[in-house]
């Protein structure tokens, strides 16, 4: 697993894709809210850890969810 080097000297672990060690997403899992902001908005992949393959299809995923009402648009406040 690769290691970064910080400003601060302590090292980090490179995040793995979930999506790539055998864990899927679909629409109906409640897992498609871990890649949910409180706002709605999808995250970045620099925040989930997914590859670029596996964000593209979370994404669409997601926009599945939405159109079928299980994932709000946006939150309510």
């Amino acid at each position: 697993m690769a290691e970064f080097n910080n400003n601060n000297g302590f090292r980090k672990k490179k995040k793995v894709c979930q999506l790539c060690a055998g864990k899927s997403v679909t629409y109906k899992d409640e897992i498609i809210k871990k890649y949910v902001s409180n706002n709605g908005k999808v995250l970045p992949r620099r925040v989930t850890g997914n590859c670029a393959e596996h964000q593209r299809v979370v994404a669409k995923e997601v926009k599945k969810a939405r159109f079928m009402g299980i994932l709000p648009y946006t939150n309510n406040n």
